[in-house]
C-alpha cells in the first residue's frame, strides 16, 4: 500500500499496512444511540469513510468493524424519560442513525456488533482481568481497573501522571469515586442502581452492567483478535476511553492492540464551540430543514484537513453548492462525450485502479489523507480540461478517473444544470461587498450593489445565513 496516515501514539506519519499482508482490519468507535448524531460526530465517521475508501481503492480489502453503544449512563436516563424499554428506545435512534449514514453516503462496517449483545463477552474479560491482578472487586459489587498495574498507561494521551490522576477523576464515566483504591481507577462493572430501573445483568460480582470503555475491548477481541491494524475515533476519546481500552486490553491479552492509531479533529461551528445551548448542535435534519443536502454536508466536513479543527459555517455550504455544481458540469459534459451512462459503483471503480489524469489529486490523497489539497488538485485539473477538445476515449478514461477520486472521497453529485458557470472574480467581490453592506445595515447601498450583480447577469438569492450566485 502506499497509504501514509499520522499515528497518534508515535507521533509520526506511518505507512499503513495490513498485519497479514492481505485485508486492512480496522476498527472505529461507534455512536451512542440516544439521540440523532450531530454534525460533529459525523465528521469523525466520514472521515473513516474516506480511509476505507482510499485503502480499498488502493488495492487493499478491508475489515471495518463500528460499535454500536446501546446501554450507557446516557441510554439508560433517556429510555426511561421516554417511558421505552433501552432495546425500544435504542434500537430506534439506531434506525435514524443508519439513516443518515446513507444520505451521507458512507459505506456500512462489515460487522456493527452492540454492547447489549456482547456483554457476557466483557464479563469474561473482567474476570481475566480480576486473575491476572489488574482489576479488583469494590464492597458495593462493582469492579474496577488498577492503572497502577500498568506501567504504560498514558502513552497515547501522553499525558504526566498527575495530569492522569486528576483527569480520570472528572471524566472517567464513573460517578462511584469513593469505593476505588486510586483517582485513576476506571470502572469495568457498575453495581446496579435504584435509577438503573430494569436495565442490569447478572454477574460474578452482582447484578449490574459493564463501565462505558470495556465495550470496544471486548468486542474487538471477539472481531479483531489481540492485535489489529488500526483504531480511529474523534479526539475527544484520546483520553480517557482510548487509553482505557489499551490497559484493559494489554492486561487482558498477550497483544499489542492496535497497531496504528487514527484520531480526527473538532468540528467548530462559527468559530466557536458546538453547543446545545447556544443552538448550533446541528444534525443532518437541521441543515436538510434549511435547504442544504446531504451531499453538500458531506463536501463540507471532507473540506478540511482531519486531524485539524473544522470551522462550519452556512457559507460554507454555499460554497460546497457551487463546487459541487461545478464538478456536475464537467462531469455531465465527460460522460456525454464519453458516452458513458451511470456513475460506475465502487466496487467497479476498484477494479478499475486507476485516477487517470487525476493522478496528483489521488497522490496527494494517500499523503495523510489530504482531501482539501485533493479537492483543489480536482479543480486544476477541470480547468484544463475541455471535453469538447478531446477524443471520446480521452473523455472516457477523464470520466473514470474523475469518479475515482469522487469515490474515495464519498462525494455524489447533483444533477447538473448547464447554466452554472464559474463566478468571476469581480462578481465575487461585488456579492462579498453587498452582504458587508447588508451586515452593517446599508440598505442602500447593499441595493445599488445587487443591481450592479444583476447587470453583470448574476442573481442573488438570500437566506436566513447566507446567500447563493446563481446564473440569471
Amino acid at each position: 500500500m502506499s497509504l501514509s496516515l499520522q499515528d497518534t501514539l508515535s507521533r509520526t506519519e506511518r505507512a499503513v499496512t495490513p498485519l497479514d499482508g492481505k485485508t486492512l482490519r480496522f476498527y472505529c468507535c461507534g455512536p451512542t444511540v440516544y439521540g440523532p448524531a450531530h454534525i460533529g460526530n459525523f465528521r469523525s465517521f466520514i472521515a473513516q469513510d474516506v480511509f476505507r475508501r482510499v485503502v480499498e481503492l488502493d488495492g487493499t480489502p478491508t475489515l471495518h468493524v463500528r460499535n454500536l453503544t446501546d446501554v450507557d449512563d446516557k441510554t439508560i436516563r433517556d429510555s426511561q424519560k421516554a417511558g421505552k424499554t433501552l432495546i425500544d428506545f435504542t434500537q430506534a435512534w439506531t434506525q435514524k442513525f443508519h439513516a443518515d449514514c446513507t444520505a451521507l453516503n458512507t459505506l456500512p462496517p462489515h460487522i456493527e456488533p452492540s454492547a447489549v449483545a456482547h456483554i457476557p463477552h466483557q464479563v469474561a474479560m473482567i474476570e481475566t482481568l480480576i486473575q491476572r491482578g489488574h482489576a479488583y472487586a469494590s464492597p458495593d459489587g462493582s469492579v474496577y481497573f488498577r492503572v497502577a498495574s500498568y506501567p504504560d498507561y498514558g502513552r497515547l494521551s501522553h499525558l504526566e501522571d498527575r495530569e492522569l490522576r486528576v483527569g480520570s477523576a472528572t471524566s472517567a464515566n464513573d460517578s462511584d469515586e469513593y469505593t476505588k483504591d486510586s483517582l485513576a481507577d476506571f470502572a469495568l462493572w457498575k453495581a446496579r442502581k435504584p435509577e438503573d430501573g430494569a436495565n442490569y445483568w447478572p454477574s460474578p460480582w452482582g447484578e449490574g452492567r459493564p463501565g462505558w470503555h470495556l465495550e470496544c475491548s471486548a468486542m474487538i477481541l471477539e472481531y479483531l483478535g489481540e492485535d489489529f491494524d488500526l483504531h480511529s475515533g474523534g479526539v475527544d476519546l484520546i483520553f480517557p476511553h482510548h487509553e482505557n481500552e489499551i490497559a484493559q486490553s494489554c492486561c487482558s491479552t498477550h497483544g499489542r492492540f492496535a497497531h496504528h492509531w487514527m484520531h480526527v479533529a473538532h468540528l467548530m461551528v462559527d468559530g466557536g464551540k458546538m453547543s446545545k445551548s447556544i443552538g448550533n448542535l446541528y444534525t443532518l435534519a437541521d441543515l436538510e430543514a434549511k435547504g442544504y443536502t446531504a451531499g453538500e454536508v458531506r463536501y463540507v466536513l471532507i473540506s478540511g484537513y482531519y486531524s485539524a479543527p473544522l470551522n462550519f459555517t452556512f457559507h460554507s455550504l454555499d460554497a460546497a453548492r457551487q463546487a459541487l455544481a461545478r464538478l456536475a458540469k464537467h462531469e455531465t459534459s465527460l460522460r456525454t462525450k464519453a458516452g458513458a451512462t451511470e456513475p460506475p459503483s465502487h466496487e467497479a471503480l476498484v477494479a478499475h485502479g486507476s485516477p487517470g489524469p487525476f493522478a496528483e489529486a489521488w497522490k496527494t490523497l494517500l499523503k495523510d489523507l489530504n482531501a482539501p489539497g485533493a479537492l483543489g488538485a480536482v479543480f486544476s485539473v477541470i480547468k484544463e480540461v475541455d471535453a469538447a477538445a478531446i477524443d471520446a476515449a480521452s473523455a472516457k478514461q477523464s470520466w473514470l478517473g474523475l469518479w475515482f477520486i469522487l469515490d474515495a472521497l464519498g462525494l455524489t453529485l447533483p444533477v447538473a444544470d448547464t447554466r452554472v458557470s464559474e463566478v468571476p472574480d469581480e462578481v465575487q467581490q461585488l456579492t462579498a461587498a453587498r452582504w458587508a453592506a447588508k451586515q452593517a445595515k446599508d440598505w442602500a447601498g447593499a441595493d445599488v450593489l445587487r443591481k450592479q450583480i444583476a447587470d453583470a447577469g448574476w442573481i442573488i438569492k438570500d437566506s436566513k445565513d447566507g446567500y447563493e450566485i446563481v446564473k440569471a
